[in-house]
């Protein structure tokens, strides 16, 4: 079934690698700050299981305070990098709206919630969480690679709903990321485990990697993949 693209606005122009047989599973991977869909569809495509598509949407481009106000890819507002810096409450609630209405589309064009996977890198990786916590789907998994938890102070509070308690969870970082230190990948794995069942947290830690992705961790993003959304 080909749904409207248009009516959600994300979609129009992601870039989506499609199976290579019938879809029946997604994976929504969302991009870091400054970068596109293209880079992550690149390295999802060298990983791809030949039943699942694959969307990787582009963030709007929009003043990053982080940046000196610069315009760039962003999902929303970064005030800065450290669990106490002030957040972009509304900028992160309406991106999560807008990576929903994505889910609402897929699963209306017939791939069910627990097939689709979220995930994300960096800033992307903490909307991913973000997202997958306050849904009213149940999906199968969540990737978050290199991030945090958006809002933490909110939850468990925010995932009231209880849809996703059971959702397993993949968090990779490098533990010589100089911008999101590995320390506060730590911090957000502990309070993840607040507000889901604690088994369904890895937390898998790279030596000598930056705030990057290097080949084990997508070895681990693959078999994490696989293990949700086996062939049906």
């Amino acid at each position: 079934m080909c749904g409207n693209n248009m009516s959600v606005p994300l979609l129009a122009d992601a870039v989506t690698v499609s199976g290579a047989e019938r879809e029946t599973a997604a994976v929504i991977f969302l991009h870091g700050l400054g970068d596109t869909g293209h880079s992550w569809a690149d390295a999802l495509s060298s990983i791809r299981l030949p039943y699942v598509k694959y969307i990787c949407p582009h963030a709007p481009r929009i003043p990053v305070t982080l940046n000196m106000k610069m315009v760039m890819p962003s999902w929303f507002d970064l005030m800065g990098l450290t669990p106490d810096a002030p957040e972009d409450e509304a900028g992160i609630k309406k991106a999560a709206e807008n990576i929903k209405a994505i889910i609402e589309h897929e699963v209306k064009n017939g791939i069910p919630a627990n097939r689709i996977i979220l995930g994300g890198f960096s800033q992307g990786g903490a909307l991913s969480l973000y997202t997958a916590l306050t849904c009213q789907h149940q999906l199968a998994g969540i990737v978050a690679l290199s991030c945090w938890l958006p809002l933490h102070k909110a939850f468990p509070q925010a995932a009231n709903n209880g849809v996703n308690k059971d959702i397993a969870i993949l968090q990779c970082h490098g533990e010589m990321d100089p911008m999101i230190p590995v320390r506060f990948g730590a911090l957000t794995a502990e309070k993840l485990k607040s507000v889901v069942t604690p088994t369904k947290v890895q937390f898998k830690t790279y030596p000598g990697v930056m705030h990057s992705s290097c080949p084990q961790e997508m070895m681990a993003v693959k078999e994490f993949i696989e293990k949700l959304l086996p062939r049906i």
